[in-house]
């Protein structure tokens, strides 16, 4: 996946693009604009790098957001998306470039998501996409689809930490001055998003559960910490950050487990201690279910890696 390629026709959205670009033109991918000639881009006038008939030659593609959702995608672009996953290529779609996903095919009988306001859109034109609008982005391997502006940064986030692990996406996202990591199962839309003040109900519990990860916290410990019942707690992490208590502490100790596995040469009972797991044997069912492979071989992959992250 060392080559991306940001395929690129007029009538793209110049926000999503831009992230594509900030985020995969760093050193770490061989990366490169593609388009059959130069490209209006909002009030830019973009010069693609090559043709999009060479977008089979990319190992990620990057489908940046369709403005007029209304009109069809252009048919080079779409079979060119087409050849390119065909040809191997793994092809991510930044919030409506779901639709040209959609029109070449490679979302039928997959989950999918696009920016809120157009999912019901997207599931009326394509019903053989199974449409989730609640989520920021879904990874269905070689096919990724992200819902709109920031959660499109969280996308190529993901795919630069599968690729290089979690220090070096925590590297690009700190340049970027971004949060380094947002669970793609995270609502799309939360009511009440945390500030830092003290004043906020989970201002002061964030923290203090960070600094604790190596205990065994329960929910009841965190209502307690924040003075509040576990319903209240419940309640108050669901407008806040779109999931439930339980779910975003395990969300925590896995991304330490992940720091713990590249930056250090602890063993993997001692990480499970660190991270509040308990057992190894803990650790190891958590985490190949959330990452998708064991410590061990997250290790393997990602060690050489971080180590040459300053």
């Amino acid at each position: 996946m060392s080559t991306v390629a940001l395929a690129a026709t007029d009538g793209m959205l110049q926000f999503e693009l831009s992230i594509a670009h900030e985020v995969f033109d760093t050193g770490l991918y061989e990366f490169g604009v593609y388009g059959d000639e130069p490209v209006k881009v909002g009030r830019f006038l973009l010069e693609p790098d090559h043709g999009l008939d060479r977008l089979a030659r990319a190992g990620t593609v990057i489908v940046p957001g369709w403005a007029d959702i209304d009109a069809d995608p252009p048919a080079d672009l779409v079979e060119a998306v087409r050849a390119a996953h065909e040809a191997g290529a793994r092809v991510a779609s930044l919030c409506t470039g779901a639709f040209v996903l959609a029109a070449a095919g490679l979302l039928d009988g997959r989950r999918a998501t696009t920016h809120w306001a157009h999912t019901d859109v997207l599931a009326a034109r394509y019903p053989a996409v199974e449409v989730d609008p609640d989520v920021l982005y879904v990874d269905n391997g070689s096919v990724l689809t992200s819902a709109g502006k920031a959660a499109a940064m969280d996308l190529c986030l993901h795919l630069v930490r599968r690729d290089h692990g979690s220090a070096v996406a925590n590297t690009v996202a700190r340049r970027l001055v971004v949060p380094p990591h947002r669970a793609g199962g995270q609502a799309q839309f939360v009511t009440t998003p945390v500030p830092d003040q003290d004043d906020h109900p989970l201002g002061g519990l964030l923290p203090w559960v960070t600094e604790r990860l190596d205990r065994p916290l329960t929910v009841e410990d965190l209502a307690r910490q924040a003075n509040m019942s576990s319903r209240n707690l419940a309640r108050h992490f669901r407008s806040a950050t779109g999931t439930t208590p339980l779910r975003w502490l395990l969300t925590q100790r896995i991304r330490r487990a992940q720091e713990l596995l590249e930056r250090t040469d602890d063993s993997v009972d001692l990480i499970a201690e660190a991270t509040g797991m308990g057992t190894a044997a803990t650790l190891r069912r958590h985490f190949n279910r959330t990452v998708g492979v064991p410590p061990d071989s997250y290790r393997r992959t990602f060690r050489a890696t971080s180590a040459a992250v300053p």
